[in-house]
């Protein structure tokens, strides 16, 4: 999947910072799960807000042939794109709905899952030459790594509920955004504000008194240097791609925060 703040390029970095054991692995802030494919953990609970999201992986991971022939009657143009856009998820089978999310991701502008406030997705047809909608190996390794996990649509804060000492958590919420064209919040139709950055902070020291490991991504922040400032930080140069603006894109500095020693800036 493309996803905007997805850490794809930013594995080099994370890998570094992984406990050398863990029992089960959370990640309740699924997005793109490039970490959880990475590490292909044996036993995994992955949840999501985005109900979408969550509904394709479980899918993916149960009949993963059948997406790929429905992805293959697919057509890549714009006026395919906006009849798709306007198909109201809910109404359609389980199969469909899932390729549906995916061919939506592959051609809409930037990969970025934008909702209104209805929840209703809003993206932009992309206009890129040559769009893959799918590779049918990279599909069904997908649905063979999902099939170790369990797959959840809750609030980050209900799952977390069940995690104990020697589990390990990865935190990859919405960022703390550091400019006025930073706003990348509406995965869902609510918001993730900086309320919520503080109650995520109080989560994860919870999570260290419960004797979890936990590591956590957010931007280059003063704020969030703050929240966590008990904790180990390393920063780190990460690429990005998704701004209106040619100039805004490039490397940025973010901060990988854990609960446990992790390697310093190189």
């Amino acid at each position: 999947m493309k996803w905007a703040g997805g850490k794809t390029r930013l594995l080099p970095e994370l890998r570094r910072c992984i406990p050398r054991r863990f029992g089960r692995y959370f990640e309740p802030f699924l997005g793109g799960g490039a970490l959880f494919f990475d590490l292909e953990p044996r036993r995994a609970i992955l949840s999501d807000a985005n109900p979408e999201l969550i509904h394709c992986a479980q899918v993916v991971a149960k009949r993963p042939e059948e997406v790929i022939e429905t992805l293959k009657g697919l057509s890549v143009s714009e006026q395919e794109f906006y009849r798709t856009r306007a198909v109201l998820p809910d109404t359609l089978r389980d199969v469909p709905r899932a390729a549906r999310f995916i061919y939506l991701n592959k051609t809409c502008y930037n990969g970025l899952y934008r909702v209104n406030k209805s929840g209703q997705f809003n993206t932009p047809f992309g206009h890129y030459e040559g769009v893959s909608l799918f590779d049918s190996d990279t599909i069904r390794a997908a649905s063979h790594a999902l099939r170790n996990a369990n797959l959840l649509c809750s609030d980050y804060s209900a799952v977390l509920e069940s995690a104990t000492r020697g589990d390990f958590v990865y935190f990859d919420p919405p960022y703390l955004p550091i400019g006025k064209n930073s706003d990348f919040k509406r995965y869902t139709k609510h918001f993730f504000y900086e309320a919520d950055h503080i109650a995520l902070a109080k989560s994860m020291e919870k999570l260290h008194e419960r004797g979890c490991s936990v590591l956590l991504s957010n931007s280059f922040h003063p704020r969030v240097a703050e929240l966590y400032e008990d904790f180990f930080r390393l920063t780190v140069m990460a690429p990005r791609f998704v701004n209106c603006k040619g100039g805004g894109r490039g490397k940025i500095k973010e901060l990988l925060i854990a609960n446990y020693p992790i390697p310093v800036s190189k």
